[in-house]
């Protein structure tokens, strides 16, 4: 809707205020015209556009005369105004110029006569005409007061228009050239735009020249109070600029002459860059509209800002994960088997257990993942078969460490409310396997600790369910990714330190030792070739005979896996390059001199030491169950002159201790059927010590073997030499099962060990566990009572004895040559 109003500009300078008022005045009605948020001041042009019909109508009506009243609406939003919606003071103008706009609206300058106060409405329709009264000015007397209330007023309007970016400096100029103190205040009061409709009206309807100019002067110190105190401001926001400030405007200066030039800058570039990757990424739709959300809050921030970085960092973590990226194909079975049988040697379990794995992927794509767990000994291969599956499932392979984590940040990462935040070990593999389906090995998952930063096990129970790691939520991203593609695999030597939570989300799949035989075929097909290859030694000048390997794998090393041999075979080819360096040229066979000479004397003695420490009465062979693999155990006892004192060395545990004193109770309360007398304690002190003091032993296993000791030593009969046994004993002499028979049978085999006594609860584990080829060259013994393993164990009759004797001088006499 047209406005009324368009600008007040400067009085002119001539005397025509009174041009066409009626001598006497009030008795000719003239035509209204309401005008809208201005007022019209006697001696002021004004410029006005009409639009109403109405008002055009009154233009278009004026004849000779051109003499109208200008009156201001009460309530500028009217469109209608009737005579009540107008002030009672207005003023006379005369209508000079009228100019028809395009929007047939017209332009009209007036010019204001006298201060009028409007009487009765004549007419209202097709315009107002109204009865008016001239409002005489009242005379004023000269005097100091006025002249210096005028000389302030004129200078402080001097100091608004010099500091006023919209005001002409010509109206200084007209300011300092009125002498009239009343046309002075109408001229200032017109010209100053700071002053509402209101204030102008005020102005208009006060006939007091002294009152005006009070009026005037308070107006103008108010306003150049706030501009001074806007200058203030302003110098002080100014001064508080800084260089990064000053550095913004010249950058976006600088972008906008790249622009005009056609160049991207730096930051232009990467966001369209980023926007492409999160376009192409493909996401989920709600991970990618924040996405872009996030992206343009990046487009309007200053690459100074604080923020820059780290929101253009998690932009970046978005774009570059694999949402819907795979790298698997069609699963070959047979070829995976080839891979399997290729990298690792026996494992026959192990292998079956993934390529029925492999089968169920090819027949169903899309199922979960299981979480597998290899559990068993250093050095068996756990790590490598994770490899292995990679390959055979065509896929990447990454692996996280888990040993000694013990922030949750490290699983699940930091928010990013944090300074130097990240996504955690899961998102950082993805992003760099670059896949969203690869085979992520957790090693050591057993060694994982927790602290006051939290309890990585827990963060893991989300990662590794099958039905909740479709929405994996890591703390930095705050967003849901799927993992149920993702081939979990977790290592471990034991499972006691896992959670049970976290266990039983995991399906365990058990590793156990290799024998002698095992290991030198492993040496053979895989550490010879590599750490000939490693040391830079051309293969055809090394040669190992089998007898020179099983010799290291049997007095070099006492493991259940195959690193340390790795590392001895190592060192024999570290020798032997030292040798070439010095200037040999012709093969050498690795003989058994040879590896004495590389490697020193024998580190371990198995089947003699077994020989040697069993010559006398009271000490047996017990078998023992260690993260690392079974180990055979010595049990010694001894009895010296006392008063039946019973005492327990070698660092064993509470459950270990028990088991002595139920060994000890049993063969008190026996005492007759073995040929002992009931009181015998009465006069000597037992000892029962366990060697290799300094390391922790606990559990019942070796309870038989206890009882066998303490008959050996209260009869006197040596144990049969390369015998051994496992198994727990109750006070009633039964024998109970005991779990780790088949890592306890392999170290038994390693150690020479030629009859292996076992719970007879255990043969089902035996025949499960044990291969034909691994039980051969062993006599396995079942019992159920302890008579039964010391039927076994010790010789029956003097012939015996003296066989047993025989067989052990045998024994160590073959070590000597």
């Amino acid at each position: 809707m047209p406005n009324d109003f368009v600008s007040v500009i400067s009085p002119r300078g001539n005397e025509k205020a009174g041009e066409g008022s009626t001598p006497g005045g009030g008795n000719t009605p003239l035509p209204v015209l309401p005008v809208r948020d201005t007022v019209l001041f006697p001696h002021a042009v004004l410029p006005l556009t009409v639009g109403r019909e109405s008002s055009i109508q009154l233009i278009q009506s004026l004849g000779e005369g051109k003499t109208i009243l200008v009156v201001a609406q009460r309530d500028a939003r009217q469109d209608t105004p009737e005579g009540a919606d107008l002030y009672s003071i207005g003023t006379r103008a005369t209508v000079h110029k009228v100019v028809k706009m395009p929007n047939q609206s017209l332009f009209v300058f007036t010019e204001g006569n006298e201060r009028v106060r409007v009487g009765e409405f004549t007419q209202l329709s097709p315009f107002m005409t109204a009865e008016y009264e001239t409002i005489p000015e009242s005379e004023m007397t000269a005097s100091p007061e006025i002249e210096a209330l005028q000389r302030n007023v004129v200078s402080q309007f001097q100091q608004i228009v010099t500091s006023s970016p919209t005001l002409s400096d010509d109206l200084q100029t007209i300011a300092i050239n009125i002498e009239e103190p009343g046309r002075l205040a109408d001229f200032i009061a017109s010209s100053l735009p700071f002053l509402t409709t209101t204030d102008k009206q005020e102005l208009l309807e006060t006939p007091s020249v002294l009152a005006r100019m009070e009026r005037i002067n308070k107006h103008l110190a108010k306003e150049l109070e706030v501009q001074q105190l806007r200058n203030k401001i302003q110098t002080e926001v100014q001064d508080s600029v800084q260089q990064s400030q000053r550095d913004y405007y010249l950058r976006e200066q600088l972008k906008a002459i790249q622009k005009e030039l056609g160049d991207l800058d730096d930051s232009q570039k990467d966001t369209a860059d980023l926007k492409e990757k999160i376009e192409n990424a493909g996401m989920p739709e709600e991970t990618k509209k924040d996405a872009l959300k996030e992206l343009s809050r990046l487009a309007r921030m200053s690459p100074m800002a604080a923020d820059y970085s780290l929101t253009r960092n998690y932009i970046e973590w978005l774009a570059v994960l694999p949402w819907a990226k795979s790298s698997a194909g069609e699963i070959d079975i047979p070829k995976a088997k080839d891979f399997l049988d290729e990298d690792h040697y026996g494992l026959n379990k192990v292998k079956d257990r993934i390529l029925d794995y492999l089968s169920v992927r090819r027949l169903k794509p899309d199922m979960k993942g299981p979480i597998l767990c290899f559990v068993g000994p250093p050095g068996v291969g756990k790590t490598s078969l994770g490899r292995s599956i990679a390959r055979a499932l065509g896929r990447k392979f990454s692996r996280i460490s888990l040993g000694g984590m013990h922030d949750e940040a490290e699983i699940r990462g930091h928010r990013r409310t944090y300074i130097g935040a990240l996504p955690g070990q899961i998102i950082q593999n993805l992003k760099r396997v670059e896949t969203n389906d690869p085979v992520f090995m957790l090693d050591e998952i057993d060694k994982l600790g927790r602290d006051f930063r939290g309890d990585p096990a827990s963060a893991l129970l989300e990662t590794l369910d099958p039905e909740q790691n479709n929405t994996f939520r890591d703390n930095y991203l705050d967003q849901p990714f799927d993992l149920s593609k993702v081939l979990f695999i977790c290592t471990a030597n034991q499972l006691d330190p896992i959670p049970a939570p976290l266990l039983d989300r995991m399906e365990i799949i058990e590793l156990t030792g290799y024998t002698e035989e095992e290991k030198v075929q492993i040496a053979f097909k895989y550490l010879i070739p590599r750490q000939t290859k490693e040391n830079g030694i051309d293969p055809e000048l090394i040669e190992f005979p089998e007898e020179s390997v099983s010799l290291i794998a049997r007095h070099y090393t006492r493991e259940a896996g195959v690193r340390k041999l790795e590392q001895q075979i190592g060192t024999v080819c570290r020798k032997l390059a030292r040798k070439i360096a010095e200037g040999r040229t012709e093969k050498l066979v690795i003989t058994k001199e040879v590896v004495h000479e590389f490697l020193g004397g024998i580190k371990v003695r198995v089947d003699t030491e077994i020989a040697e420490r069993t010559k006398r009465a009271g000490v047996v062979v017990g078998l023992a169950w260690t993260p690392a693999g079974g180990d055979i155990l010595f049990i010694e006892a001894n009895k010296m002159k006392g008063k039946g004192g019973f005492k327990i060395t070698g660092q064993i545990g509470d459950v270990m201790k028990e088991s002595m004193e139920a060994a000890l109770t049993w063969v008190r309360s026996n005492a007759a059927s073995l040929g002992l007398d009931e009181d015998f304690t009465k006069d000597v002190d037992i000892h029962i010590h366990v060697p290799a003091g300094a390391i922790p032993k606990d559990g019942p296993s070796a309870g038989v073997t206890m009882a066998t000791a303490l008959v050996s030593l209260l009869t006197d009969a040596r144990v049969r030499p390369l015998t051994a046994m496992t198994g727990e004993i109750t006070l009633s002499g039964n024998v109970l099962p005991v779990g780790g028979i088949k890592e306890k049978f392999l170290a038994a085999k390693r150690a020479g060990v030629r009859d292996v006594i076992l719970p007879v609860d255990c043969r089902q584990q035996v025949e499960e566990d044990l291969t034909p080829e691994q039980i051969e060259g062993v006599n396995i013994h079942y019992a159920s009572v302890i008579e039964d393993v010391l039927a076994i164990a010790l010789p029956k009759s003097k012939l015996e004895a003296v066989i047993d004797e025989e067989v052990r001088e045998e024994i160590l006499h073959a070590a000597e040559v």
